[in-house]
């Protein structure tokens, strides 16, 4: 079985460089061997009509390339989740590092009682003894609301024959007040009669209800005990020769819990399965198979990142002990010397901040703007931030140096009083010549930083597009947006979904193919100054290094 999983490959690959060290799984361009490994998987799959049907549902498959112990360079492959062609899978794809789909393990057994147990409530939920004993309280809380309401109103009608009785100044005060304390007397020993009666009636539904409530309970403890038993068989290697679990990995994480489906992903179980048979790990790579859902951006062929959600405390123990790349988002290097300020008087200051650095400091992100504008502007306390551009988009930051600035400028982008136009090179040609993109956003809870879709819960986002310039030799267009609401991934979810214009921006990493930069650039911001009056118009060049754009950028309209 191992010769078959461990690939040598088909490609000529005599004249590839190796690699120098391991690339970073959660941020990279494909190295050339990965990608030889990739298209191979393909074909591969291509092959069983049974396994490419199910694939082709969407899945996120991985590549690692490594050296065998005798010297020789392959690859292996891994799927992540679950596959109903477990059996054809298993012929090509390294194991699962915990096999919960054994059928004769203790997680089938486990969950078959659990299923059962979901059985029975459901047979207890829909039962007709239930629905009876829920009918026959219904009908007598409706009797005894029928006959204390209309003694009330018995009571309202005879308060009133004694009101006018006291207007007619006729009545004996004495029988009259004792009148109505015998009603009000009689009210509550009605009302004692009917609870009476009715806990007799919910006795046999208390009685049901108990019992269903416990097998609830007892499904929760269950499931919980089978979640921790799971995470506890998921025992991870690392190049250290350590071993750790799932729960002692996550312990020491905010979260504390893994998340479901932890471990199951194709780049754990492509490392362990390197550890556990001496293979050195060359080049990793992953890339979507098949089709994608509404609200995930995926698209077939693509390499993506490792998930942090899950991913990233699980690989950080497993890549100790290799020779690994540092995280390229986190590598940028700056003196703050080339930070050009666009803008500046007595309130504002409007910044062009470089790709690759972040708006603001964040955790292993390197030195930000904000970091620098701070040591230049020590007399104010550091500058405060009105807007933020992702990490990896350059272009217009806009500073206040009060906070009352910082409130006004604040308040005009949430009523949307500042017109910001953004350039970017799609990777594809936009059929059409404008348009409006209205997709709902809310994060990836699992795949932190993206964003994906949602009609229910995601919060309104709408952005406006401009063809500017198509290209049909490197079939890319160039486009203006104009973003009226501010999400985080905005621009980068409407551009790549299959719902917005169904194309990444180059260069996208998170929804597209990683390249030498994210080519998307705030290159205008345009307001009316908030003390002042004064219309304020900001731009900024479109980089030197938009190679692609700069040609078409001469010809842009101003």
């Amino acid at each position: 079985m191992e010769s078959e999983i461990i690939h040598i490959f088909d490609a000529d690959i005599s004249g590839i460089e190796l690699p120098r060290r391991l690339n970073s799984p959660f941020n990279y361009v494909p190295h050339p061997l990965s990608e030889i490994a990739a298209d191979e998987v393909r074909r591969f799959v291509a092959t069983v009509p049974e396994l490419d049907a199910e694939l082709s549902r969407g899945k996120m498959l991985g590549v690692l390339v490594v050296k065998c112990g005798d010297g020789r360079l392959g690859f292996i492959a891994a799927y992540s989740g679950s596959l109903e062609q477990h059996i054809l899978a298993s012929r090509y794809f390294v194991p699962p590092i915990f096999d919960l789909l054994d059928a004769e393990g203790y997680f089938k057994q486990q969950e078959s009682e659990i299923s059962g147990i979901n059985h029975r409530i459901a047979d207890m939920e829909n039962c007709a003894e239930l629905a009876a004993a829920r009918a026959t309280l219904d009908a007598a809380t409706k009797m005894a609301d029928e006959e204390i309401e209309h003694y009330k109103n018995e009571m309202a009608r005879c308060k009133a024959e004694r009101d006018k009785a006291r207007v007619a100044g006729n009545a004996d005060e004495k029988s009259l007040i004792k009148e109505s304390q015998y009603q009000k007397a009689e009210l509550r020993r009605l009302r004692k009669s009917w609870n009476e009666k009715l806990n007799e009636v919910k006795l046999p539904l208390q009685k049901l209800l108990s019992e269903l409530n416990e097998l609830k309970a007892m499904r929760h403890r269950r499931s919980e005990a089978l979640q921790q038993w799971i995470f506890s068989q998921f025992v991870m290697l690392n190049a250290c020769g350590e071993r750790r679990n799932l729960l002692g990995i996550f312990s020491v994480t905010p979260q504390r819990v893994p998340p479901a489906g932890a471990g199951e992903c194709a780049a754990p179980r492509l490392f362990q399965y390197a550890y556990v048979h001496g293979l050195r790990p060359l080049s990793i790579a992953e890339f979507w198979y098949g089709k994608s859902d509404g609200s995930v951006v995926r698209h077939a062929g693509h390499f993506y990142p490792a998930c942090r959600g899950k991913c990233l405390p699980i690989l950080t123990f497993m890549l100790k002990g290799l020779d690994v790349d540092v995280d390229l988002p986190y590598e940028y290097v700056n003196t703050g010397d080339d930070i050009n300020v666009l803008y500046e008087d007595e309130w504002i200051i409007a910044v062009d901040k470089p790709a690759g650095m972040p708006t603001v400091p964040g955790r292993n992100c390197g030195r930000s703007l904000l970091d620098f504008l701070s040591e230049r502007y020590t007399a104010l306390g550091g500058p405060l931030v009105v807007h933020r551009l992702d990490m990896d988009t350059s272009g217009i930051v806009l500073f206040a140096k009060d906070k009352e600035t910082h409130k006004r400028l604040q308040a005009m982008f949430v009523r949307r009083e500042i017109s910001k136009r953004y350039v970017a090179l799609i990777d594809g040609l936009v059929s059409n010549d404008k348009g409006v993109i209205e997709l709902p956003l809310r994060p990836d809870y699992v795949l932190r930083p993206m964003q994906v879709v949602d009609e229910e819960n995601g919060n309104v986002a709408i952005t406006r597009y401009e063809v500017i310039n198509r290209c049909k030799v490197s079939k890319t267009t160039l486009v203006y947006f104009y973003p009226l609401t501010g999400r985080t991934h905005q621009l980068r979810v409407h551009s790549a979904h299959r719902h917005g214009l169904g194309m990444p921006i180059v260069g996208d990493k998170l929804y597209g193919t990683a390249g030498s930069r994210l080519f998307l650039h705030a290159e205008s911001l345009v307001f009316i100054h908030p003390w002042n009056g004064r219309k304020i118009e900001l731009r900024s060049p479109v980089p030197s290094s938009f190679a692609e754009m700069q040609q078409a950028a001469d010809n842009m309209p101003q």
